[in-house]
């Protein structure tokens, strides 16, 4: 028996494998954990920045950046494989806490996260693309779940964890040594344990019977790939835009909501449990909402999740005081939980094996744009009309996203 005839699809087959992609993932977001609570601060305090724009600087180049290693990192895992994009992407994660350790001028924080995006672009993009592999095609929504889930929990709390330091010993440089340990065991789990799993996908490949919705070519060029996932397909360019614009929302909670809070008068630990809170709820709340786009799903609760995003950001300008805002974030934590998972199992629905990776790299290059846009357009709306118009117009854009959803999404679903 030879190896591709050892190769099984489902969790329960790969369960081994898939639970260490999830320990690698949740490193992955405890790196930029590390940034939710602290980076704001840190440009006010110790270099003095009052534009917003400017500020938010740091997120521009993490979102344009980490667009881009989506997009190689998908294409290159269907044409080299998995394993060595992952085990490249460790390599650039390891020099950034000591750059923001070190650093003594506002740059040096803006090119350690240009190496923080290229590290998430690569790492995060080809977990889920081995996750997809190994479980097959019964169960992506909850594999999806799994990976977010360990992803976005690592966030909140290195989120807490930061937050914590930084109240006790400072904003630098206690509060980003824990990242020199998350980057060493990422690559070292990655590079000695981790498996190559486009083996699996071949397998897939091979018992395909056809893609819902419109009929696409089993072998399209990159240049189709691209066209059908950003606007050709009516699916695929509905998640596509769901998914810049949930990141554009996500770019103002990380780069203005910690300013904001700390304005108003909250203490830094108090930043750090709202900053934490958010994607602790993301997190846990995907291991429900994973498994319930297998059963529901994939465009309700996509559209639903979008609805209750605007509407938790408006409740952080309307509500004031700590346990509105606490609620805020959770409402905000569970609308995109729905979100998240369910946009990646909407995109593995439709793309076929042999081009699905190259797929979710063109889903997440839109869908990490949005970090860069998101910056963009939040710093500006802070500069000429304050932080709380920027909130409300990114909840009216947020909730618009969802109509859009409504509207031009087909279910993609086999069962449904």
């Amino acid at each position: 028996m030879n190896a591709q005839d050892r190769v099984r699809l489902g969790l329960q087959a790969n369960w081994q494998q898939f639970s260490l992609l999830v320990i690698v993932n949740a490193f992955v977001g405890a790196m930029v954990g590390l940034e939710r609570t602290i980076i704001p601060l840190i440009a006010e305090a110790e270099f003095g920045l009052a534009s917003r724009t400017v500020t938010l600087s740091f997120l521009v180049s993490f979102g344009i950046v980490k667009a881009l290693a989506n997009l190689f990192a998908g294409r290159l895992s269907d044409r080299l494989g998995r394993k060595g994009i992952l085990v490249l992407g460790w390599l650039f994660a390891l020099p950034v806490p000591l750059l923001i350790i070190w650093a003594p001028r506002w740059e040096w924080v803006v090119f350690a996260n240009v190496l923080l995006g290229i590290n998430q672009g690569l790492c995060w993009s080809t977990t889920v693309i081995m996750k997809i592999d190994l479980v097959g095609p019964k169960q992506r929504g909850l594999a999806m779940g799994l990976n977010e889930f360990a992803g976005y929990l690592a966030v909140s709390l290195s989120a807490l964890l930061t937050g914590y330091l930084a109240a006790t010993f400072g904003l630098r440089p206690a509060p980003f040594l824990p990242g020199i340990a998350f980057a060493l065991l990422g690559l070292l789990f990655s590079f000695f344990f981790v498996r190559e799993t486009r083996a699996h996908a071949q397998l897939e490949a091979r018992g395909a019977s056809g893609l819902p919705g419109d009929a696409h070519p089993l072998q399209p060029s990159f240049r189709e790939i691209f066209m059908l996932t950003s606007w050709k397909d009516r699916a695929l360019f509905a998640t596509s835009q769901a998914g810049l614009v949930n990141n554009l929302n996500d770019g103002l909670v990380w780069g203005l909501l910690p300013i904001y809070f700390f304005a108003k008068g909250l203490p830094v630990d108090q930043v750090g449990i709202l900053a934490a809170t958010y994607p602790g709820v993301w997190g846990l709340s995907q291991l429900v909402t994973g498994a319930l786009s297998d059963r529901w799903g994939r465009k309700w609760l996509i559209a639903g999740g979008m609805a209750i995003q605007a509407m938790s950001l408006w409740l952080f300008v309307a509500g004031q005081g700590f346990g509105l805002w606490l609620t805020g974030a959770a409402l905000l934590g569970l609308g995109t939980a729905m979100v998240y998972p369910t946009l990646l199992a909407a995109i593995s629905d439709v793309a076929q094996p042999e081009w699905r990776a190259s797929a979710v790299g063109v889903y997440r290059l839109w869908r990490d744009l949005g970090y860069a846009v998101g910056g963009l357009t939040a710093g500006l709306l802070a500069d000429a009309a304050g932080i709380p118009a920027a909130i409300v117009v990114i909840g009216a854009l947020t909730f618009l996203s969802g109509v859009v959803v409504a509207a031009v999404m087909y279910e993609t679903h086999p069962r449904q």
